[in-house]
């Protein structure tokens, strides 16, 4: 696929973390480390809560889509960085720059609707207890995961077309590790305006629209603990919803704010793509393990079935 009126730029150059072999090494290792953490931590919650009878809900059901996410997301940006970290040539052809640019939106996108749709999932658990399994029933449940696939898709497929419709004339270097949005637009040799404020308003709707449910599922949950008489049930009902209050805030506090504020090429900009790039999906399975008794229980039981 070639990009309007400049066919003859078939690759980017991407100006990476560093210029300094010896530091090029350490990144390699540590990022290699993230990587692997991040792949057998996000695999062992999937196969803990398959394995594990006690963890078929509604709570883990959802749990296990993220660390499938978590999984995809990582593997979207790490491994290219991983070898441009041992190449002379950091290069990427435009097709792969607009694949990139794609599953950079849909995987994080359908991440921020899982989030969302998980903060509901403890809203029904905690102040409806009592209607909670009628109303989160598996079809329900399957259908929320496909929702949240589609409506990132839908958002996904508006970002790929601004990138299509940018025009570039002879810049070609990328300051940045992967293939972002924001980062191509100084690139551009044309007016980027609209481009800028389209991006924005999608950002910001499809933010806002997966924010504002997790802030009112928050603000009654927050209510329901309050009025429970009892220290120890106010903790235990809090601490059920703590793991994932921690993962929302480290998503939104990094993602968001890479869309929204304008690209400067600077290490903020580096430093807040790995954050939900490469260090968010590594702490989400360990945040849930660590926090969660029962996942702790489920571990400990898979653990001695495999070994």
């Amino acid at each position: 696929m070639a990009w309007r009126n400049h066919s003859t730029i078939t690759e980017f150059i991407l100006i990476g973390l560093s210029d300094d072999p010896y530091i090029e090494a350490l990144l390699f290792v540590f990022f290699l480390g993230i990587y692997l953490l991040t792949v057998m931590g996000n695999l062992m919650m999937l196969l803990v809560i398959r394995a594990d009878s006690r963890l078929h809900t509604p709570m883990y059901f959802f749990l296990s889509n993220l660390s499938f996410l978590d999984l995809c997301f990582s593997s979207v940006t790490v491994p290219k960085l991983l070898k441009d970290l041992l190449s002379e040539k950091r290069t990427i052809s435009v097709e792969g720059c607009l694949t990139q640019v794609f599953f950079a939106f849909i995987t994080p996108g359908t991440e921020a609707c899982l989030l969302s749709v998980m903060a509901y999932d403890r809203y029904a658990a905690i102040c409806h207890p009592l209607l909670y399994g009628q109303v989160m029933s598996t079809q329900f449940c399957v259908k929320l995961v496909l929702i949240s696939w589609g409506l990132a898709c839908l958002h996904a497929f508006v970002i790929v077309l601004l990138a299509i419709n940018l025009d570039f004339c002879e810049a070609q270097t990328i300051h940045h590790y992967i293939c972002e949005l924001p980062s191509l637009f100084p690139l551009s040799c044309s007016d980027i305006s609209i481009n800028v404020d389209i991006l924005i308003c999608s950002i910001l709707l499809h933010g806002l629209g997966t924010f504002l449910p997790i802030s009112f599922s928050y603000a009654r949950i927050v209510s329901t603990i309050l009025s429970i008489s009892s220290t120890s049930g106010r903790s235990k009902t809090f601490s059920t919803c703590s793991s994932h209050f921690i993962t929302v805030t480290l998503f939104f506090g990094s993602g968001v704010i890479r869309y929204l504020m304008p690209t400067t090429n600077s290490s903020l900009d580096l430093l807040l793509s790995l954050q939900y790039g490469a260090v968010t999906p590594l702490l989400n399975p360990f945040i849930y393990s660590l926090k969660n008794k029962e996942v702790k229980a489920a571990v400990r039981r898979t653990l001695g079935k495999y070994l």
